[in-house]
């Protein structure tokens, strides 16, 4: 899976990092923590889909002080770009091979840069004995036959966070809103490289799976609320979501471009996620 820019994830990390449910970051970072008093060594963290780093960048802080983590992307400049802004987010930083070592804010963090096609190789990758198994906006980009295969696949917790829900609302309302939606849940649906995409029915595919496993599943929603501040995002959403409807050809020119030039106006927008944390059963 690739073409997401870093200039995209940049922009949309604020807004990702504020909106993660709280309640159950502090449950995984607990189990974390327990995991670490059990094996006094660090724990060892699998990032699917990392982009940038971003989620890495999230947790950091509130998991144990020494962290091995490794970043999985297809993507080889992304994968770049993560180990550019890693090292300098970082308050002291080493080369370790062709990973990194850093500190930030008293955490002792390896990372581990891996290209690795997901589509293919998921199994391999899981089969590692990993103490968690974290993703960020990345589930309702690929397909359900991949999901079935990853929760087959799976043997260590599961954090996943800003799962898309197919929810949106914005103000003020246009006449056009639900029309787009669903043309751009349409487009939700195509082959993003996994095959044709779960979108919004990608967290209920994984609770049915896992719990189907044995998993025991906490869910929070996790949704953006942006606003005045974030006008730069909403603007960028809405370009995306009229460029993405537009390949669909199930909304005339003329209603999307009004749609778009009110929603590039628009006070506030909320787009639904959610989180899901997955620990495995007794």
């Amino acid at each position: 899976m690739s073409g997401f820019s870093a200039e995209w994830l940049a922009l949309r990390e604020p807004a990702d990092h504020r909106a993660r449910n709280v309640v159950l970051r502090d449950q995984m970072s607990d189990l974390l923590r327990a995991t670490s008093r059990l094996n006094g060594e660090r724990v060892r963290i699998l990032d699917l889909g990392c982009g940038t780093g971003s989620n890495l960048r999230a947790l950091a802080a509130f998991l144990p002080q020494r962290q091995h983590w490794t970043l999985v992307d297809y993507d080889a400049a992304l994968l770049s770009q993560a180990r550019a802004t890693l090292s300098a987010w970082a308050d002291v930083v080493s080369c370790d091979g062709d990973g990194l070592a850093i500190e930030k804010s008293g955490k002792y963090i390896d990372i581990t840069f891996a290209r690795r096609d997901l589509a293919a190789g998921i199994e391999e990758v899981l089969a590692d004995p990993w103490d968690l198994v974290t993703a960020a906006a990345f589930f309702d980009l690929v397909s359900p036959d991949w999901i079935a295969r990853f929760c087959n696949a799976l043997q260590a917790p599961l954090y996943t966070v800003l799962t898309y829900d197919g929810v949106e609302r914005w103000m003020p309302p246009h006449r056009a809103d639900q029309i787009v939606l669903d043309a751009f849940h349409l487009h939700q649906v195509t082959d993003k490289g996994f095959g044709p995409a779960a979108g919004p029915a990608a967290i209920a595919l994984m609770n049915t799976a896992l719990t189907a496993r044995g998993f025991q599943l906490s869910l929070a929603q996790s949704p953006w609320k942006l606003g005045h501040a974030t006008q730069a995002l909403m603007r960028a959403l809405s370009s995306g979501a009229a460029a993405a409807v537009a390949q669909t050809d199930k909304v005339s020119t003329d209603v999307l471009d009004s749609w778009l030039v009110a929603r590039k106006a628009a006070t506030s927008c909320e787009i639904g996620h959610w989180d899901l944390l997955a620990i495995m059963g007794n």
